[in-house]
């Protein structure tokens, strides 16, 4: 049987969908971890994280399930969800690695001031008080808060040392995803054009 054959299209499609799978359960673990240690207190991100890899585990299973039976509605359905996700992901990834330095800062601060719990996430984490001013009369969860002596740095300078790299790496491994992901939708739509060598063989499902 070659590989563009009804078996190995099958094939391919489960293990595509498979490794969507783990993926899934890694983002869910690593949110439940974070949040089991304390390391991110901010039940948005948690959840958010935990949502993402929900629907990513669902989408998986979707595919496993319409490629196992050869569902051609399950397949129809999967086809579309990973386009749209698709669309969104790749576009995301691309305005990842074309923001500049001050569309970073300014996104930054947005995110900053949206989310009290974050901030003492990024304080405690980073060491630092602030975004952009170090406000001593004010309350900071940071270690270098309680002597100030050095005194704190700002977490707007922190972050944006780190900001630029993670940014290229969010966007690159989006870019990587996002490609696998249109591999599924041509996959899925080749499958679903090809007959099954195991029914009738006049038969097209």
């Amino acid at each position: 049987m070659v590989c563009g054959g009804f078996s190995c299209t099958r094939n391919s499609l489960c293990a595509l969908n498979v490794l969507y799978v783990l993926v899934s359960l890694l983002l869910i673990g690593v949110a439940a971890w974070g949040k089991w240690f304390g390391l991110v207190s901010s039940i948005r991100v948690v959840a958010g994280v935990i949502g993402v890899g929900v629907f990513l585990l669902l989408v998986a299973f979707v595919g496993l399930c319409g490629a196992m039976k050869h569902h051609q509605v399950l397949l129809f359905f999967y086809m579309m969800i990973l386009f749209m996700v698709f669309v969104v992901q790749f576009s995301v990834s691309c305005a990842c690695l074309a923001l500049n330095k001050d569309q970073q800062n300014h996104l930054l601060e947005v995110g900053w001031n949206k989310s009290e719990a974050t901030q003492q996430d990024v304080e405690k984490t980073l060491n630092c008080c602030g975004f952009s001013s170090v406000n001593y009369n004010g309350s900071c969860a940071a270690g270098c808060f309680k002597s100030p002596s050095p005194p704190c740095k700002t977490c707007s300078n922190i972050i944006q040392q780190y900001a630029g790299e993670v940014l290229q790496f969010v966007g690159g491994i989006g870019l990587f995803f996002s490609f696998t992901e249109i591999l599924g939708v041509w996959l899925a739509h080749r499958y679903r054009n090809l007959k099954d060598p195991r029914s009738n063989p006049g038969a097209f499902l």
